[in-house]
């Protein structure tokens, strides 16, 4: 046989492999719906639920690492299999297109085929420790990054989007976009949901300083115009949305429109389209929440916590960069007046509310999705020991809060939705970042080992009544996000999980 044949008939085998070997990966959506594996050593007999290595979309033997150092720890098998399924779950299901060399990556949510700005950066902040220890996935935060820039830069009011035109995948439909017309016009092959909402914009904030701050490769900024332009159009939004609605005759004053038509899936916007009114405080205006539901109020306090929070840390980015001082500058400002503007606007006899409009209306309460009020010390806005988040907190887990329930199998709090009697597991992974109190650490603890339906996996919601009654069966930032909460515990409070009070930090061991 000729080179040139055995090349070729080498490369028709590889292709037949590999589709073999694709063809004999389950869907992740139907596999994490039974439990597969074999059991943990506790009482819960927790499942096995990584998909095969060959069935895996990214593979680090760092990350494989960390799982064998904590499982060796870990003093109950349950919990260390609960964080042996979650901790990897982003990488082992949801990288569906990774090319370096032209540094994009395309990651979806989970169980629906779209990379959200806001699940991408929580989905993989869990591997922000490891990213000096590993340069494949420091590539791979590179091309996410790379990817949600054009996103930004060309749709700033869009949280959700397709996969990049490069990577050869099909666009998805969303049911839920059908009948809703958006201004400024979208395009579908490119975006997925134009929901607006603050987070999304600054969870690719947190994902770029995040990266950043652990390679101290400034080249995501450095001679990168899509970068910038994404910067600058971030800047566009708040100023648009920090406006008060009405001009002196009062007209809407309308930067986006988002409109639900006849028939849509969706709630339509109050107000043909432009939101719930409000007057100028300094804030930042929303019309939707980080669960992409409607916004009572324009003035979501969590979500400008979360924006204060990463544009200092942009600026601090910037700085060290030693590019766009301007920018900097403008970050630092707007950064104080949300602050300022939250704890003088929201803040009454000690409680945050959860959203506000600038003509006194507050609405009290609290929605599971981060960020949320009681993921503020996780966001770090402010500390555990806040006496206003302390006195928040302790309203936000009782009665006092609409959204929080408890019942015969589940606590915690929820939102609309899903519904009042299905809180969210994510609801106690923040009360835990939320406390130094062991007692309320462990009860968090195995209220959410106790309820993933013995499928060893975190679920979006879960019932107050019944603990096989649960919403996504694949939602992997909250994987992720139990797990970054496991490894907070391993350094923070290392004797709730380990046989002793030693430290754990991710990556010491490489």
């Amino acid at each position: 046989m000729s080179i040139n044949l055995r090349k070729i008939y080498v490369a028709i085998i590889t292709l037949f492999s590999a589709s073999a070997t694709a063809l004999s990966c389950p869907d992740y959506t139907t596999y994490s719906q039974s439990p597969q594996g074999n059991p943990s050593a506790g009482p819960l007999r927790l499942p096995f639920m990584r998909p095969a290595p060959e069935c895996r979309t990214f593979n680090s033997s760092v990350v494989e690492n960390v799982i064998g150092d904590m499982k060796a720890r870990m003093k109950d098998p349950d919990l260390a299999r609960l964080f042996e399924n979650t901790f990897p779950n982003t990488l082992d299901t949801t990288i569906k297109y990774f090319d370096p060399e032209k540094n994009l990556a395309f990651i979806i949510t989970g169980d629906i085929t779209a990379q959200w700005l806001r699940d991408t950066a929580n989905q993989l902040a869990v591997y922000k420790p490891l990213l000096s220890y590993d340069r494949n996935l420091q590539a791979l935060f590179k091309a996410v990054i790379n990817n949600e820039a054009r996103y930004v830069s060309q749709f700033p009011y869009c949280g959700s989007f397709q996969p990049p035109f490069e990577s050869g995948l099909s666009p998805s439909h969303n049911d839920w976009a059908d009948g809703v017309t958006v201004n400024p016009p979208v395009n579908n092959e490119v975006v997925f949901e134009c929901k607006y909402e603050i987070d999304s914009l600054c969870g690719f904030i947190k994902l770029s300083r995040g990266y950043f701050e652990a390679t101290g490769d400034s080249s995501i900024i450095n001679n990168n115009c899509t970068r910038r332009n994404a910067i600058d159009q971030i800047f566009r939004v708040i100023w648009e949305q920090s406006q008060g609605s009405f001009d002196e005759k009062f007209n809407f004053i309308s930067y986006y429109n988002w409109t639900g038509g006849i028939g849509a899936l969706s709630p339509a916007v109050d107000n043909g389209g432009n939101g719930e009114p409000k007057a100028y405080t300094g804030l930042v205006g929303t019309h939707h929440r980080p669960s992409d539901d409607l916004s009572v109020f324009a003035f979501l306090t969590p979500a400008n916590a979360m924006l204060s929070v990463e544009l200092t840390h942009l600026a601090d980015m910037l700085d060290k960069v030693g590019q766009l001082k301007n920018v900097s500058m403008l970050a630092r400002q707007y950064s104080s007046t949300i602050s300022k503007a939250i704890w003088d606007t929201t803040v009454v006899n000690n409680i945050f509310a959860y959203e506000t409009n600038g003509f006194g209306g507050r609405y009290v309460m609290d929605d599971a999705n981060v960020p949320s009020l009681l993921s503020l010390p996780y966001l770090e806005f402010l500390s555990r020991t806040d006496p206003a988040y302390v006195a928040t907190r302790n309203l936000l887990l009782s009665r006092g809060n609409p959204y929080f329930a408890a019942g015969k199998t589940f606590t915690g709090i929820g939102g609309p939705h899903v519904n009042a009697w299905h809180p969210w597991p994510m609801s106690q992974i923040s009360a835990i970042f939320g406390t130094d109190d062991d007692v309320e650490i462990t009860n968090s603890l195995y209220l959410l080992a106790n309820n993933t339906a013995n499928l060893g996996l975190i679920h979006e919601s879960q019932s107050i009544y019944d603990y096989n009654d649960y919403t996504r069966p694949w939602f992997a930032w909250a994987n992720s996000y139990f797990a970054e909460m496991i490894l907070d515990l391993a350094q923070r409070k290392p004797h709730i999980i380990f046989s002793d009070d030693t430290a754990y930090i991710p990556g010491s061991g490489v």
